[in-house]
């Protein structure tokens, strides 16, 4: 039963979605957050199509990360994932205690599925005040947005 469990399908809507070399960056529009998985959980996200298995899945990252991958590693993933709202939530999906994973999966660390959440600054909130030819991001946030010339306030990445 457990092995022939479908993952739930990844969700996209909304999302606008940067793929880096070991991480995928996801922005969710809809729920102002943004989310870094790591190269494990990234994974598991792209084969939740909803068709694929838990087993066919721990396979494919078998393969891509060279470790070894069982059932329960990808169910971590998918739980993490339901958590941050980035698949479907499944009727039904098999309990996974982290605790055990961590334990068994130890030495080769790296293979733990990882995302980070943030939730993104409203756009008042993104606001920062430089002065002329000086970089927007090493500037602290600007209280005051009437500022002209040299204090002008504006929006990071305007």
């Amino acid at each position: 039963m457990r092995n022939a469990t479908r993952l739930p399908r990844a969700l996209t809507k909304d999302f606008v979605i940067r793929e880096l070399d070991d991480e995928t960056l996801i922005y969710d529009i809809g729920r102002n957050k943004a989310h870094c998985l790591n190269q494990t959980a990234a994974l598991v996200w792209e084969q939740c199509d909803g068709k694929t298995t838990a087993a066919q899945a721990a396979r494919s990252l078998q393969g891509k990360l060279h470790v070894s991958v069982d059932n329960d590693l990808v169910w971590l993933a998918v739980k993490q994932l339901e958590r941050f709202h980035l698949v479907e939530s499944p009727a039904k999906s098999p309990s996974v205690s982290r605790r055990a994973l961590v334990l068994k999966y130890a030495p080769a660390a790296l293979a733990l599925p990882v995302i980070m959440s943030i939730t993104a600054p409203t756009p008042a909130g993104a606001i920062s005040c430089a002065h002329a030819g000086q970089s927007c991001v090493s500037i602290p946030y600007c209280p005051n947005e009437n500022l002209t010339c040299d204090g002008q306030c504006f929006v990071i990445g305007a």
